[in-house]
């Protein structure tokens, strides 16, 4: 077997049209000041369709063949450090408008890494169905006529007959172009965005990979094995990654029912005590519950269980529980396990899809819209679903998601979405810092863009109800997490690197909180991330401090802001919806609503950006963002 020392830095670029590919390697600069995965394929991105000044990014169709999907491996993959199969997925989204990113943690990464390949960019639209398989030579393509129309299930065990293999697959959603589609690999998805929709409108059934051509080692060893121990050692013993290891994500719909973030009846309410009965403890217990996770894995969130029907299925995440349980007054987990499992097969959004289904029952209710969908009835969910993936009957309309279907009939007030993404269950007036995150991410309606709801309602370090420390919360996180999945190791890890070194782990609660609360920017300049931007330096021989490591999370989120404000992006645009503007009434003992403007103008202060939403020339100075370079910004090798 050959050898990669770290890196191979060596990118793929097919165009779907002419059937042709080359291979390239980004700048070194490049690679320093983005790191990869998210991060660098943001920076590819806007320099091959920025134009001159970043303008040319407004004119790209989502499902136009100009297109770039990029899939970015990062540092981890193939290393054997912690959760080191994840890979990202970079383009415009059809959902929303403006950039998308997406993480997956599925054998697609492992196999297109070890078969020599930094990276992946598809450009252009196929004539006919296609699937492209790639391996340490290059790539080929072959028709996949005969299995356009499969699902997503089907379609993997077709192309993939050999451990070696990786597959990226798309399904019926994807083929007719849902603009929440989602792409497949193995058991996991490149989730959010509509990302599948962008594959069908190439015409780009399946990517299969064909790795272990090549074994990936540190240029560091010896730092690579000290400092692996050390975040193994840490990310095991965090109480975040315990709690996920014991009963998957859905360890949060207690949390939830408890501090008031469970969305109930379309985010009308926040908590209802029959959600319990979708639990991560009830389903535990329920379905005799095991370990089905990302390999390799050191958080071990996936689990997988045997149902009543005998079927042994992946238990539902957190937010398929949330969106689909109480959102729609539905406390049958059984059934929620089922709908998971079909919206996998189809291809669909589960988040997108459960705020829209939810939205079109009380859109009904109203009497804005007819539909038969309505709140606590589930003999027709199945029907819909189908509809939805292949754009018949209501489902055709289901399928343009919540904020397209409020602009036609009326109720943006009630549709759970931010920039035409819908938001994940997490209700924001539990946790103000969690709606400032929902307001300002730059993907839309994401939770996980700086996620202050664990800080606020997990972890219990700062108020729920609360403007204090916020927006310097949002913004540090937001920059980490940008700097993680541009490294691309999983989120969820993060907690580890940051809270169990030892001044966060042995200061006494009450005083980080006081710190947190009252001086964040103190308390971050004490958390302490060196082991994970150590391991990236052990990986790649390159130099990277902490603080180096920080700053290319923010350079990318800073960026992919300025790429977002090309495409149409305005300071009216980050805000959320009504209801958690006006409405404080709910289920809930305590009263809120999101103070949203002062949170808002303290977060662009804090960031850099004027009061227009738009990075000031300051700030891209200092982060070395400048116009798009251009595609002469990469040294082609040729394919």
């Amino acid at each position: 077997m050959k050898t990669i020392t770290g890196e191979s830095r060596r990118y793929l670029d097919v165009d779907l049209t002419a059937r042709t590919y080359s291979v390239f390697s980004p700048r070194l600069e490049d690679l320093d000041d983005y790191l990869g995965g998210k991060g660098l394929g943001l920076k590819l991105f806007y320099d091959r369709l920025g134009g001159a000044d970043g303008s040319g990014l407004a004119a790209v169709d989502p499902l136009g063949p100009d297109n770039v999907l990029a899939f970015m491996m990062g540092t981890f993959i193939g290393t054997g450090a912690p959760c080191s199969a994840r890979f990202a997925g970079v383009t415009k989204s059809p959902l929303t408008g403006i950039m998308v990113s997406s993480s997956c943690g599925g054998p697609f990464g492992m196999a297109l890494k070890t078969a020599g390949w930094d990276g992946l960019l598809v450009s252009g639209a196929a004539a006919a169905p296609t699937t492209l398989r790639i391996d340490e030579n290059g790539v080929a393509f072959e028709d996949a006529s005969s299995l356009w129309g499969l699902e997503t299930g089907a379609s993997q065990d077709k192309l993939v007959d050999n451990p070696r293999q990786g597959a990226l697959v798309i399904g019926p959603a994807g083929e007719n172009e849902v603009p929440y589609a989602v792409i497949r690999s193995g058991n996991r998805y490149l989730g959010r965005g509509g990302m599948g929709a962008v594959m069908g409108a190439k015409r780009l059934k399946a990517v299969v990979a064909t790795g272990r051509a090549f074994e990936i080692k540190p240029a560091d060893p010896a730092r690579y094995e000290r400092l692996n121990a050390k975040a193994r050692r840490h990310i095991g013993r965090n109480s975040f990654v315990l709690n996920y290891r014991a009963y998957g994500t859905n360890y949060g719909v207690n949390p939830g029912v408890d501090k008031g973030f469970a969305p109930v009846r379309n985010f009308r309410d926040r908590t209802d005590e029959r959600c319990r009965a979708l639990s991560g403890e009830a389903m535990a217990e329920r379905y005799a519950t095991e370990h089905s996770a990302c390999a390799p894995c050191a958080v071990l969130c996936g689990h997988k269980g045997v149902y009543p029907d005998g079927k042994k299925r992946h238990i539902p995440e957190y937010e398929t529980i949330g969106l689909w349980g109480g959102n729609i007054m539905n406390f049958d987990p059984d059934i929620v396990g089922v709908w998971n499992d079909r919206m996998g097969e189809l291809g669909l959004d589960t988040i997108s899809c459960g705020a829209t289904v939810s939205w079109a029952m009380e859109a009904a209710e109203k009497g804005l819209r007819p539909s038969a969908l309505a709140f606590g009835r589930v003999d027709n969910i199945a029907a819909a679903l189908d509809d939805i993936a292949h754009r018949r009957g209501e489902g055709a309309e289901l399928a343009l998601g919540s904020r397209a279907l409020a602009r036609r009939y009326g109720g943006l007030e009630f549709a759970a979405q931010v920039k035409g993404m819908e938001m994940a269950a997490y209700d924001p007036r539990a946790g103000w810092g969690q709606g400032l995150n929902y307001a300002v991410a730059n993907r839309g309606g994401c939770h996980l863009n700086a996620y202050p709801i664990a800080l606020e309602a997990l972890f219990g370090y700062i108020p729920q109800y609360s403007r204090l420390s916020k927006a310097s919360w949002v913004d540090f996180f937001e920059d980490f997490f940008t700097a993680v999945n541009s490294t691309q190791t999983c989120q969820f890890s993060a907690f580890g690197y940051l809270l169990e070194p030892p001044i966060a782990k042995y200061t006494p609660k009450p005083l980080l909180k006081l710190a947190m609360t009252l001086m964040p920017r103190v308390a971050q300049a004490v958390l302490d991330w060196s082991c994970l931007s150590g391991l990236v330096a052990a990986i790649t021989g390159r130099r990277i401090t902490p603080r180096g490591f920080y700053l290319a999370g923010r350079r990318a989120h800073v960026l992919e802001r300025r790429m977002n404000c090309h495409m149409g992006v305005t300071a009216a645009d980050d805000t959320l919806p009504a209801r958690f503007l006006n409405e404080a009434a709910t289920r809930h003992p305590v009263e809120s609503v999101v103070p949203i403007e002062p949170l808002v103008k303290a977060y662009y202060r804090r960031k850099g950006y004027g009061a227009d939403g738009v990075p000031t020339a300051r700030t891209l100075r200092a982060l070395r963002i400048g116009p798009p370079a251009g595609r002469a910004a990469v040294r082609a090798e040729g394919a």
